[in-house]
């Protein structure tokens, strides 16, 4: 596999429920991550005093985070209408040479900034909501 160029990372929301997606504006750095938790099953009788861990057990979760610059469009109102109405849309992930990550997330944080002298920034922080789907390319 070649290396990727970052900006293909890209986050997408659902605008209208009917699974119209579009890009998130104005990010500059994605990230997501997948979480399992273990379920120990170790006793007394664990070879060699080993730990084990039960199979197919736990909670499998993800979160999406990212940082832009503010745009103002119309991705960025629907982002501010997610948390402040408690919305849990669907988003997808396109992951490079990888596939795409689909799913309903909460926005758990959106924090502006800025400065005198620079462009008004975004960072913004999902946790997934149910069960996602991995399609691979």
């Amino acid at each position: 596999m070649a290396a990727q160029t970052g900006k293909d990372l890209l986050i997408k929301v659902d605008m209208d429920g009917a699974r119209s997606f579009e890009t998130m504006a104005g990010l500059r750095a994605t990230r997501i991550s997948f979480n399992a938790e273990q379920v120990d099953v170790t006793s007394l009788e664990s070879a060699g005093g080993w730990r084990e861990l039960l199979a197919g057990a736990g909670m499998k979760s993800a979160s999406i985070s990212g940082s832009g610059v503010f745009k103002d469009q119309s991705t960025d109102e629907r982002a501010r209408s997610i948390f402040f109405n408690g919305q849990i849309p669907a988003f997808q992930v396109i992951i490079p040479d990888f596939g795409t990550v689909e799913g309903p997330f909460q926005i758990s944080s959106i924090e502006y900034a800025g400065t005198h002298d620079g462009e008004a920034t975004y960072e913004l922080s999902m946790a997934s909501a149910g069960a996602l789907v991995f399609t691979a390319l």
